[in-house]
């Protein structure tokens, strides 16, 4: 049989061993941003909001985002001008390519609302007290652990090396869970390092980077959102090893993120927008197809520079009994699809991620995490007002499959 060209399936490929500019980069990045957030915590409360609100009524909203399945609801709500149905003028939504950029962009008051990391919420409010609140959540599942053809078990990732999106994101933390599970001990050594048989060495790649990276054998697999792990798949150069929704019921991944000045000083601007948001998760649960069109390059409407038939991988529901053969789905019983949206941020969850938080390795400061209480972060990060009252405007929790209560308990297997 004719081996592939590597260098055909993934062009921008690189090697962690020899320190690539595009690893040294993220290095940079998380320092950067680090520093970014020390200076925030450093502002007066009155100047942490860069923008003054005042005249900024007039001002379209801008919406920052990366490209992937996470973001789907808030650029649904712009390509179906749900945001101009709530009276809102509206910017074209601004893409990034990766989290540290992201998020200095927000705190530097460069977009208004965010898709973001969940964990990276804490960071921001707790390690830096930057004054921003989580206001819904922008979908669940919707991520998973991508390997090598020759990694079939968790136990084969010993002496390894394995990518996340970010220190601060629910992928590091399932994966920590799943490697302590396994007896195994994540790490971040330097690319040369000599690991031992139970440790994995972690390291942080931007999600477009980690196709390639896992296709010339840089790392022995990643854990990410959607559709990168749909991208290994269709490319034939890697296989899911599991599904993060798989190991924790419906979980959050990333979240709508807003400034807390708009949300006391412009109530109904905010009300307004997470409407848009929440009726544009409404809309992709009952036209995921419909979706991948219109966020696919194949479109012509710039949003990701994914191929539909990637995104339709991703979004539509998965094949449960080829899943189960592989391993990457041990939970056919829960009835989930590969990712889903709804827009209420559950209290339990927000605890139980905190106590998670407190469990895994993560790189920079933390000493911000020693003291936080999870019954107070449930309450102070989370601002459901809004949308608790967008929920209704929707149709009510049925439509989005949730209970009357606004309650659960969180499932981790």
């Amino acid at each position: 049989m004719r081996k592939k060209n590597r260098s055909a399936i993934a062009p921008n490929l690189f090697d962690l061993h020899r320190g690539c500019p595009c690893c040294s980069m993220t290095r940079r990045d998380f320092i950067r941003l680090a520093s970014v957030l020390s200076a925030a915590a450093a502002l007066p409360a009155g100047l942490a909001h860069a923008a003054d609100v005042k005249g900024d009524g007039d001002r379209p909203l801008r919406i920052g985002y990366l490209p992937i399945t996470d973001a789907s609801p808030l650029l649904v709500a712009h390509a179906r001008k749900f945001y101009e149905d709530e009276g809102l003028a509206v910017e074209r939504p601004k893409l990034f390519r990766a989290w540290p950029q992201l998020v200095e962009a927000f705190i530097a008051g460069q977009v208004d609302v965010i898709h973001l990391l969940a964990p990276t919420t804490f960071w921001i409010r707790y390690g830096s007290k930057f004054p921003a609140k989580v206001v819904a959540w922008n979908h669940v599942n919707g991520s998973a652990l991508t390997v090598a053809p020759g990694i079939n078990d968790l136990s084969d990732l010993g002496g390894k090396t394995v990518a996340v999106p970010f220190w601060y994101s629910i992928h590091n933390v399932i994966l920590q869970y799943l490697l302590r599970q396994q007896g195994l001990e994540a790490v971040s050594r330097p690319a040369k390092a000599k690991l031992k048989p139970d440790e994995v060495n972690l390291v942080i790649l931007p999600p477009p980077d980690m196709v390639s990276a896992l296709a010339n054998g840089s790392i022995a697999g990643y854990i990410v959102a959607e559709p990168f792990n749909a991208a290994a798949e269709n490319l034939k150069i890697g296989k899911i090893l599991r599904f993060t929704g798989d190991v924790w019921k419906s979980h959050a991944c990333c979240v709508v993120f807003m400034r807390e000045t708009d949300l006391e000083h412009r109530p109904e601007w905010s009300q307004s927008v997470v409407n848009a948001i929440v009726r544009a998760q409404a809309w992709i649960r009952e036209h995921r197809q419909e979706t991948s069109q219109l966020l696919s390059k194949e479109s012509g409407n710039n949003y990701t520079p994914h191929a539909q038939a990637v995104l339709e991988r991703a979004l539509s529901s998965y094949d449960a009994a080829a899943y189960r053969g592989q391993g990457a789905l041990r939970h056919g019983d829960w009835q989930q699809n590969r990712i889903d949206f709804q827009p209420y941020p559950y209290p339990s969850y927000t605890e139980e991620l905190v106590r998670l938080l407190k469990q895994t390795h993560l790189e920079g400061n933390t000493a911000f995490l020693a003291s936080l209480d999870p019954a107070f972060a449930a309450r102070d990060l989370v601002d459901d007002r809004f949308v608790r009252r967008a929920i209704g405007k929707a149709g009510g929790p049925n439509v989005f499959g949730l209970p009357e209560s606004f309650a659960r308990e969180e499932v981790l297997s």
